[in-house]
């Protein structure tokens, strides 16, 4: 009689209901492998719309493409700081979501300064694809969107969010939630959010104050920025103090 297939070897069982906490656990244990590897220890992470093209699509209204360009030079003026950081070994990796738009904008810029970023694929019925921008050994690929989420903030020292739809919402107001009840170990972590006319047009913040439902004090979780210059300003010493608090743990 032949020998039977190592569980291991078993795709059919792998990808079984049976298997889920093995395939979960997977997608913990190989990304924190493969980071450590390339020695990866602080992000700035960027949040936004998968929808943004580098030229404004013919009929839109909106400019949307003013965006993308943005977080692609704000990756690289970042990047480039990161690289000044770099010589005292407190460097930072720019990490995306690694689809198309603001994604692609971010580890654009981060490949133009010449520095590994990092892309936090996820799969969709409609398939996302990762971006050309993302270093190759830095390239993911996530079935949970749970797992990837984890991924976004365990060593993100910033994040940066450009106006985008469901999922940067989504996105936004679960770290601002983790943050508020410290459920985030990082209760300092600088959240940035591009273009302030956007964001209270699209959200009443003062609204939650004015009904009582968060506190005055959880408007200051977050801040807007309107150039690629004012927010490298406002991050650097930010994410000076949060790198050297980790050394210091």
């Amino acid at each position: 009689m032949d020998r039977a297939e190592k569980a291991y070897k078993n795709l059919d069982f792998l990808r079984s209901r049976e298997a889920r906490s093995i395939r979960i656990l997977s997608e913990y244990l190989e990304p924190e492998k493969r980071l450590k590897a390339e020695k990866v220890k602080h992000t700035v992470v960027f949040f936004g719309s998968a929808r943004v093209r580098p030229e404004t699509p013919q009929g839109q209204n909106q400019n949307t493409h003013k965006y993308y360009w943005a977080a692609e030079e704000f990756a690289f003026k970042l990047a480039n700081f990161s690289k000044e950081l770099g010589e005292n070994g407190d460097s930072f990796s720019i990490c995306t979501g690694g689809g198309p738009g603001i994604m692609e904008a971010a580890n654009r810029g981060a490949n133009r300064a010449n520095a590994k970023n990092i892309g936090l694929n996820i799969s969709l019925p409609h398939e996302q694809n990762p971006n050309e921008y993302i270093s190759p050994e830095l390239n993911f690929e996530f079935h949970y969107f749970f797992m990837r989420k984890l991924w976004f903030l365990y060593q993100a020292k910033a994040l940066v969010v450009f106006p985008g739809g469901f999922g940067t919402m989504d996105e936004l107001f679960e770290t601002l939630t983790l943050v508020q009840t410290g459920k985030l170990e990082k209760q300092n972590i600088p959240i940035l959010l591009y273009d302030e006319s956007f964001w209270k047009d699209l959200v009443n913040f003062d609204k939650f104050v004015k009904y009582g439902l968060i506190s005055p004090k959880d408007l200051d979780l977050f801040h807007y920025f309107s150039t690629p210059e004012e927010g490298l300003e406002i991050l650097k010493p930010k994410l000076k103090a949060a790198i050297k608090d980790f050394h210091l743990k």
